[in-house]
Parts: C-alpha cells; structure tokens; sequence
C-alpha cells in the first residue's frame, strides 16, 4: 500500500514539473509565431547541386 502512496507522490512531482515548464515556455514567447509554419509549403528549398562540374560552372557564372 505504501508504493501507491509513493508512485502518487512522485507522478505528481513529475506532472508539477512538466506544467512549470510549459508555462514558463509560454511565457518565454516560444510559441508565439502561428504565422510562419502555415507559409512555410509556399516557399521552394533551394535546388542541391549534384555534380562538382555543375557547381564549378554555376559559380563562374555568377
């Protein structure tokens, strides 16, 4: 019986923790910006050069 008592105990410490965390990053400002993660699939990565010949000739082209 006194294990229950212990586990209740520490599950509760453990959950306490993990809300102090949330709201501090909360108050951090870690989730403040909705707007960059909805445009992000707008936007086209940069194409990977594959050969070192195509990156020598792109780069005396510039």
């Amino acid at each position: 019986m006194e294990v229950i008592f212990l586990l209740i105990a520490i599950s509760l410490i453990l959950a306490g923790s993990f809300l102090f965390l949330f709201f501090r990053a909360m108050k951090g400002g870690q989730f403040d910006d909705s707007h960059t993660p909805a445009i992000r699939i707008l936007f086209e990565n940069e194409p990977k050069i594959k050969d070192k010949k195509e990156q020598s000739t792109s780069i005396k082209s510039k």
